[in-house]
C-alpha cells in the first residue's frame, strides 16, 4: 500500500478518534504505538501527525512528542468568525463574476450531492472550492487555505454526527446558489454568513456533548 495512501487512513481515523472524543484533549500519540496500532512503519504516521497538526488537532506535547491539542469553543468560535467572512467575501465576488456555465457547474455539485448515498462532506468541499474558485483572487484564496486547513476536520464531522444537518446545508447551498446566479452579492455574502453560523453552531454542540461524555465517565 502506498505511504500517501496509507497517511490518509491514519489521518482519517486518528480525525474521527479526535472529533468524536475517543481521543482526548491531552493524550498522547506515540508513533510506535499508532504504528503497531495500524500495522505501519512510522512514516505514513508521522505524515499523519504531521497533517493533524497543521490542522490544530494536536500538537507538540513533553519531549517534542505529539498529543492531542486541547481546543476551546473560543478558539473555535473565533476560527470560524474569520472563516466566515472571507467566505462571505468569496461568495460575494463570485455573484459577480461567474458565468452561466460556472453556474451550471455549481448546480451540478449540489446535484451530486442530492443525489443517494452521496459523500455530502466530499460535495460541500467542493461547493465551497467552486465559490472560491469563482471569486477569481488569487490572494483571498491564500488567506483561505489556512483556516480551511483547520476547520476541515470539524466541518466533515457535522455531516457524519449530525446527519440532520445535510437537510438544513443543502438547503443554505441552494440559497447561495440562487443569490450567485442571479447576481446579488451582498444577498449571496448574508446567505454564506448565515451558512457558516449554522455549521458552527452544530460542532459547537458536538463539542458539548463530548465535553459531557468526559465529565460522566
Amino acid at each position: 500500500m502506498p505511504q500517501t495512501r496509507s497517511a490518509d487512513q491514519v489521518h482519517a481515523a486518528l480525525t474521527a478518534d479526535i472529533v468524536q472524543g475517543a481521543l482526548r484533549p491531552g493524550d498522547a500519540l506515540a508513533e510506535a504505538a499508532l504504528a503497531a496500532r495500524f500495522g505501519l512503519s512510522r512514516t505514513p504516521i508521522r505524515e499523519a501527525l504531521q497533517r493533524l497538526a497543521a490542522e490544530a488537532l494536536v500538537e507538540r506535547g513533553p519531549r517534542r512528542a505529539f498529543v492531542v491539542r486541547r481546543l476551546g469553543t473560543d478558539a473555535l468560535r473565533h476560527l470560524f468568525e474569520a472563516l466566515a467572512e472571507l467566505e462571505a467575501l468569496c461568495a460575494s465576488m463570485s455573484a459577480l463574476r461567474m458565468t452561466a456555465a460556472d453556474h451550471a457547474a455549481l448546480a451540478a455539485i449540489l446535484d451530486r450531492g442530492d443525489a443517494p448515498g452521496a459523500d455530502y462532506a466530499a460535495v460541500n468541499i467542493q461547493f465551497h472550492e467552486a465559490l472560491r474558485a469563482g471569486a477569481g483572487n488569487d490572494v483571498l484564496a491564500c488567506l483561505l487555505a489556512d483556516l480551511n486547513r483547520r476547520s476541515l476536520p470539524w466541518r466533515s464531522a457535522q455531516f457524519q454526527l449530525r446527519t440532520g444537518r445535510i437537510d438544513t446545508s443543502r438547503a443554505e447551498h441552494r440559497a447561495i446558489l440562487d443569490a450567485v446566479a442571479t447576481r446579488r452579492p451582498d444577498r449571496a455574502a448574508d446567505l454564506m454568513r448565515g451558512h457558516m453560523a449554522a455549521s458552527l453552531g452544530v460542532i459547537l454542540d458536538l463539542l458539548a456533548a463530548r465535553d459531557r461524555a468526559y465529565s460522566a465517565g
